[in-house]
């Protein structure tokens, strides 16, 4: 009869059967997309939704894939929200975002003045769903500035008034800075009390993709299951700051409050004339 295993010997055992396990879950998201064409963002807060399929993803930034989807040279994008809003020609697929409850670090409005005094804000053309956000919460207080494009991310040439998305914010953010900021995420949480829905997966509709959809799912699963080992080996900043952007600024999960957050989103577009709008269809 063999000897009863000591902790140590279990803890080792333990890590090795969790190590095959997810060496396995590696293996067979590897070779899962085709012929799917999918496309994500280059960005940190979006990297635990495609564990495992990375070598497979088209990455470009929020505006592109959406031009991408329009043109079907993609199949799925993790897009901009209001691109499923504002487009009735995508299904959504339902348990997955790219969500805030609360500041979010990595979406604001940097501005060397007051904010009531905005005649013009420049933004980065990368953006879809941030720039309507500030649209919207500028307009609850009365604003409409002019909107332009953010000629260039360099401190030194920034405008007065600039709003910033994704890891160029936070570089911004982590940098010697003139700028305030007004996190967007914070501001919507102040004024509704629900969750921002910054991205989502949005589908190609009329394509029999009941694969794809299993493993896009089976990839956030995969993300959140090893999401310590995402913060402990990705080169993006300091490992304190990953920790904190990534298992509490952002969420992953499109619930009941994300979808209200949506509603209330399309709720206050078309109250401030920003649209036409459709309800999202979700599929599963």
């Amino acid at each position: 009869m063999a000897p009863p295993e000591s902790p140590e010997e279990l803890a080792h055992r333990f890590e090795r059967e969790q190590r095959a396990v997810q060496l396995e879950r590696e293996d067979n998201l590897s070779q899962s997309l085709a012929p799917f064409r999918v496309g994500s963002v280059p960005y940190l807060n979006a990297v635990p939704l495609t564990r495992g399929l990375e070598e497979q993803i088209i990455y470009v930034t929020p505006s592109k894939l959406a031009e991408m989807l329009q043109r079907d040279e993609l199949d799925a994008a993790l897009v901009s929200v209001t691109e499923v809003l504002f487009n009735d020609r995508y299904d959504v697929l339902d348990g997955i975002a790219v969500a805030s409850l609360g500041e979010v670090k990595s979406v604001f409005l940097a501005h060397r003045r007051p904010i009531e005094e905005a005649q013009e804000v420049f933004c980065d053309p990368a953006s879809l769903a941030s720039v309507n956000l500030l649209r919207v919460l500028l307009a609850e207080r009365g604003l409409r500035p002019a909107f332009k494009p953010l000629p260039s991310y360099e401190p030194a040439s920034m405008p007065d008034y600039a709003m910033l998305i994704g890891n160029p914010a936070i570089d911004f953010l982590r940098a010697p800075r003139q700028h305030e900021v007004w996190d967007l995420g914070a501001a919507w949480y102040e004024m509704t009390r629900l969750p921002f829905v910054y991205a989502v997966w949005a589908l190609r509709r009329g394509v029999e993709n009941a694969r794809l959809r299993r493993q896009l799912r089976e990839a956030k699963g995969f993300g959140l299951d090893t999401l310590d080992s995402i913060i402990g080996s990705r080169a993006e900043y300091d490992y304190d700051f990953r920790k904190d952007y990534l298992g509490w600024h952002i969420h992953y999960h499109l619930g009941t409050d994300e979808k209200r957050g949506l509603a209330k989103f399309s709720e206050l577009l078309s109250k401030h004339g920003l649209g036409p709008l459709h309800d999202p269809r979700f599929v599963v």
